[in-house]
């Protein structure tokens, strides 16, 4: 350990294993710890069975839950988008060598209390029961404008300029109303709150863009969803690191980040060994006093023996419950997943239900999700706080990922990773050096 590194990563959640594979493809020496005995961090999976239930205090489960190392449960599940920034990462950088994925099978929305496909193109448009039928004109008119719209040509634009007019302008152009614009801001635009409304508007049109392109690839949902579970991503990073001579250890204590002149890190101690280094990258547990408690997010695990009712008996599946038709100022996220994706026995399902806070009876906000789920054989609910960092990590060169939020795609969580590489190293990810890199690798 005792070596100079050009960036030293803490802890091996994902979005320290996805730095610590794109600092090394980019020619960084890089050393990687963690604390704990095994990957993942707060996002880790847990086999066996018999684990999650210790972990959460639950007596041990029965025979009819199956073997229990056929289970592989995420702690924090997301599902990956098929054409996002996440996939884009894993193919330019090789790390699909490593994994395989598959399919999420439905994409839903919830409105008036019952779950609804989201509607993604013309035909899917003129048969939804989200809308009335002059509102379905609109919104395939609408559907059609984002399809045919080109950055690069204004002729496409259709008068309107996207740059500097915001979203609801563009809205209000298509005369749609409220519960449409609910459904397409975050169930296809995968938005948060209400902010975007007035952003501009092109930063809308691409992300269903990328919604639209995604699932044009696979064509049932947008998401793909790794086989045996998440825990296969950081370890695929991890490899991906070891291949461009990172070093990484496990379950290594860290005792102290070494400041320089100037509040500067210059290196990290672990007992009497301290790696020097120019720059460290870590998640929030690390340094406690460099961040700052923002919200709490609460999630609930369900295991099942049946797919969720109203979903066509689909084996994996995203509803998302937007803040408006429930009352709140947060949108509530489930996440499905089963024995096809080999994470748990067969004819098993576990769902993930999952908000931010907002009041102080956590349990009773996610009701609306755990509604729809039909009968839960076994739960466990856990509460945990979201931080961020105070600063960018420009004068410390520390920099520090925010925790992960309630969302159950990738799409927060690569937007934090390229901005902390940006901060970090100062230019944007090439993706392309990386694919020449890589293929010269292999050839």
């Amino acid at each position: 350990m005792d070596e100079e590194y050009d960036a030293i990563v803490l802890g091996t959640g994902l979005k320290e294993c996805i730095l610590s594979g794109m600092l090394s493809v980019s020619g960084k020496k890089v050393l990687h710890i963690d604390r704990n005995k095994y990957y993942g961090g707060e996002s880790a999976s847990i086999t066996p069975l018999e684990e999650l239930f210790a972990k959460f205090n639950a007596p041990a489960p029965d025979e009819t839950y199956g073997r229990g190392r056929d289970w592989n449960v995420d702690l924090i599940p997301k599902l990956l988008m098929a054409n996002g920034l996440l996939v884009k990462l894993l193919i330019h950088t090789g790390v699909t060598r490593y994994l395989e994925f598959k399919s999420v099978e439905g994409s839903y929305v919830y409105k008036g209390g019952k779950i609804s496909k989201v509607p993604v193109d013309q035909k899917e448009a003129l048969a939804s029961d989200l809308m009335g039928m002059f509102e379905k004109r609109r919104f395939r008119n609408f559907l059609i404008y984002v399809q045919d719209f080109q950055e690069d040509d204004a002729k496409t634009w259709k008068d309107f300029d996207p740059s500097t007019a915001n979203m609801q302008s563009l809205y209000d152009k298509f005369g749609l109303d409220k519960n449409t614009q609910d459904f397409t801001g975050h169930a296809l635009a995968l938005y948060l709150n209400d902010n975007y409304l007035q952003q501009p508007a092109i930063q809308t049109i691409r992300r269903i863009k990328l919604y639209s392109d995604s699932l044009a690839r696979y064509g049932k949902s947008p998401y793909l969803y790794p086989m045996y579970g998440l825990g296969e991503l950081p370890q695929g990073f991890a490899r991906l690191s070891a291949i461009y001579g990172g070093t990484y250890m496990l379950d290594k204590p860290i005792d102290e980040i070494v400041l320089g002149e100037g509040g500067k890190v210059v290196g990290v101690r672990s007992g009497n060994e301290i790696a020097k280094c120019k720059q460290v990258y870590c998640d929030p547990s690390y340094v406690p006093d460099r961040v700052r408690k923002k919200a709490q997010v609460i999630r609930c695990i369900c295991l099942l023996d049946h797919p969720i009712p109203n979903t066509k008996d689909a084996l994996s599946t995203q509803i998302i419950i937007p803040q408006k038709q429930v009352g709140r100022n947060s949108d509530i996220y489930i996440s499905v997943v089963s024995y096809t994706h080999q994470v748990a026995a067969k004819g098993w399902f576990i769902a993930m239900v999952s908000t931010t806070v907002e009041t102080n009876d956590p349990e009773s906000e996610i009701k609306p999700g755990l509604d729809l789920l039909g009968p839960i054989r076994q739960k466990f609910v856990s509460v945990s706080d979201y931080y961020e960092p105070l600063d960018d990590g420009t004068q410390s060169q520390i920099f520090i990922s925010e925790s992960y939020d309630a969302t159950t795609h990738f799409e927060t969580t690569c937007l934090d990773v390229i901005k902390i590489y940006k901060f970090g190293t100062g230019e944007e990810f090439d993706f392309s050096k990386v694919k020449v890199e890589l293929g010269e690798e292999e050839q």
